[in-house]
């Protein structure tokens, strides 16, 4: 029995990054497709062929460069907002407030913006995307600190603080202010300083920076989360707070950090739409994305790696929804079918992998058990 164990040791080779890799996105990527199995099981239902209503789809989001510069600029809030909430679910937080942090981040970038300062471009982006991360951290800290140290729950006190932050900006944009451009058709900021928007990367298109940032900040969390001091605390305290507690872990301040960190990146990606979409801060300017970036976060499974995934495929959808229902006659809500239906298997396929996963580490320690005592004999 020992030899055998042995054996099967000797010949697993260990890849950790390709591992980590590996489990990361299998999991999405097998619930995305059952989910897109169950829904062309509804799209047939409902009289439409599902290939044609797919390849329908796809030709919207990547028809062409065009189309496909559409699913990056819509990708980009959703990958920021998406790796902001995952960073939280590690801790053992749902840090549910992207929709307030992205408000609050505007806010800050506009402020900044809208002046004319005399500076280069680069460093007046800078300065107004370090005020919409300081403004948002701050904010964030509000409920970090409630969660950390007060026992109050998150998803209460964020979501709560959502509502504050859209009615702050809604105010602020409104012709009572010196904020506000009066007399425009629509409650509006005044535009930003063309030095404070980002640079147009194709032409013809709205294709910002933006989404290429969302997936480096995915990519270095992954690292830090997996392969850090830092991540390793992080995913001791949200695994077990009891054991990282006793193992000297400070977990108010860490939880606290983390929330902070998520409200700080969901600051930056408010930032980017108003500085490279929008040019100016409009009233409800990006309603539902912070509620998506959460559903995006759940769908990864709160893995960073897994969150581009998700991402692109919401933005897919977005992109491709409106060439599927006008070219095939599906239902304008069967986008909303198609991601509830995949975050399903996702979930689905985590419980189902959780439980193999202690079936095979109990199935270890008894074959253990038993080499041992084989030996002793």
């Amino acid at each position: 029995m020992s030899e055998k164990i042995s054996n099967r040791k000797k010949n697993t080779m260990y890849i950790p990054f390709l591992g980590d890799i590996a489990v990361s996105t299998g999991r999405t990527l097998l619930g995305i497709a059952l989910g897109l199995l169950a829904s062309a099981i509804l799209i047939m239902i409902s009289g439409v062929n599902p290939l044609a209503a797919y390849a329908s789809l796809l030709n919207g989001a990547f028809g062409s460069p065009q189309a496909f510069s559409n699913v990056l600029v819509r990708a980009s809030p959703l990958l920021l907002g998406g790796i902001a909430v995952s960073i939280g679910v590690k801790t053992g937080v749902w840090n549910t407030g992207i929709e307030g942090y992205m408000y609050i981040g505007a806010i800050g970038a506009t402020l900044v913006g809208v002046h004319n300062l005399g500076l280069p471009p680069v460093l007046h982006i800078l300065l107004c995307v370090l005020a919409a991360v300081i403004l948002a951290g701050l904010w964030g800290a509000i409920p970090g600190y409630l969660r950390a140290y007060k026992g109050v729950n998150e998803v209460t006190s964020t979501i709560m603080l959502n509502y504050v932050a859209i009615y702050l900006t809604n105010w602020l944009v409104s012709d009572v202010t010196g904020l506000a451009d009066k007399g425009a058709f629509y409650p509006m900021s005044l535009p930003l300083a063309d030095s404070a928007c980002l640079p147009i990367l194709m032409k013809g298109t709205s294709l910002h920076p933006g989404p290429f940032l969302g997936i480096a900040v995915c990519l270095v969390f992954f690292f830090v989360i997996n392969y850090t001091a830092f991540g390793y605390r992080t995913r001791m305290i949200g695994s077990n707070p009891f054991a990282a507690k006793y193992a000297g872990a400070n977990s108010r301040r860490q939880i606290m950090t983390m929330i902070v960190l998520g409200a700080m990146i969901g600051g930056l990606s408010g930032a980017i739409e108003t500085m490279g979409l929008k040019y100016r801060l409009y009233m409800d300017f990006v309603t539902g994305v912070g509620y998506e970036s959460v559903a995006v976060a759940l769908l990864a499974g709160g893995n960073p790696i897994s969150v581009i995934l998700a991402a692109f495929f919401f933005a897919a959808l977005k992109a491709g929804g409106a060439t599927m229902s006008i070219e095939t006659g599906v239902a304008s809500s069967m986008n909303s079918i198609i991601i509830a239906m995949c975050m399903l298997f996702v979930i689905g396929v985590g419980i189902v992998d959780s439980r193999r996963t202690r079936k095979v580490v109990s199935t270890d320690k008894t074959s253990s058990s038993t080499s041992k005592e084989t030996e002793e004999a």
